[in-house]
């Protein structure tokens, strides 16, 4: 007898997707989780029928194609509705480049049910994941004073609170939706989960990292090596939004004055690295520049670049 996947639908958000690596994720969620969604943003080739082709006939996914660019948090927003409207009781929300474990959503909704019973409001639980190409398991964060705590995994039943979640793998019941709010669309890209995860937890929520829950995650292009260190890289656009949505979020008020100080200190340090080392160093240089003035002018969404390019 097939066991009755639970009450999840994951949200799946492509742009100009890679055909295998997609597949292979919708078909590593078939089972963990009652429907996949996956929400398009405008890509060039048709995900549907992509999909179609994979699985013809499947209703274990629904493709919703948004027809251009939104960007990655109204993409979240749409899917989360869809899933409300489907009757989930929790989303999982995954970027096209990542392939949970078997179990990786079991033992993230037990993470979340074992934390209610004990009296504990879970904004999310997300997994611990790795990218292949740096072969370092990223920690979980939290911060602690003007500093960045990493948290150890010791084992697999290990479950850590901390101050937010990567959004790929993240799951999060609707319940906390209700009492956080939204994605925030006018970040576009990057930094969302982190502003959603301290938004959360200025609410009283908790977000927990699940150690024996994996996942694999491509984070970024092909990592810059540096004194034998692999750094994550992404593009000059990339960087844009990191600057600009970062430096718009330390000018506003709500937000921890203690993460706003501890993550201007890293993004500094970046600032020097990818102007020195990320080829072309120019237009990392310029982009990140660029978003720095755009975060402290309040120029938000999706990045159009001006006749005179700034």
């Amino acid at each position: 007898m097939t066991e009755t996947p639970p009450p999840v639908i994951a949200v799946v958000v492509t742009y100009q997707p890679d055909p295998v690596a997609l597949c292979a994720l919708v078909d590593a969620l078939a089972g963990q989780v009652r429907k996949t969604l996956v929400v398009d943003n405008g890509s060039h080739a048709d995900v549907a029928a992509l999909l179609d082709r994979a699985w013809p006939g499947s209703g274990a996914y629904e493709a919703v194609r948004l027809g251009t660019n939104l960007g990655v948090a109204a993409a979240q927003n749409a899917g989360i509705r869809l899933a409300r409207a489907a009757g989930a009781e929790a989303v999982i929300l995954f970027d096209q480049d990542s392939l949970p474990a078997p179990d990786m959503v079991a033992r993230l909704l037990a993470a979340v049910r074992d934390a209610t019973t004990r009296g504990i409001a879970v904004a999310a639980a997300g997994p611990r994941y790795t990218d292949v190409r740096q072969n370092n398991p990223p920690p979980f964060l939290r911060i602690r004073g003007v500093s960045v705590e990493r948290m150890p995994c010791p084992d697999e039943a290990t479950v850590v609170e901390v101050d937010y979640l990567i959004s790929s793998g993240c799951l999060i019941p609707l319940s906390a939706i209700d009492r956080v709010g939204a994605m925030r669309e006018d970040l576009f890209i990057d930094y969302v989960d982190i502003e959603w995860g301290l938004r959360a937890r200025r609410k009283g929520l908790t977000c927990l990292g699940v150690c024996g829950a994996h996942m694999r995650h491509d984070l970024g292009e092909a990592p810059l090596v540096l004194f034998g260190r692999r750094l994550p890289l992404h593009s000059p656009l990339r960087h844009y939004y990191h600057f600009r949505n970062a430096v718009r979020l330390y000018c506003e008020p709500g937000l921890p004055w203690n993460w706003k100080l501890a993550d201007a200190w890293r993004l500094l340090l970046k600032y020097g690295v990818y102007s020195l080392c990320a080829r072309p160093r120019f237009e990392h240089w310029r982009m990140m520049t660029l978003g720095i003035v755009h975060g402290l002018r309040r120029r938000m969404g999706q990045y159009t670049p001006s006749p005179r390019g700034h």
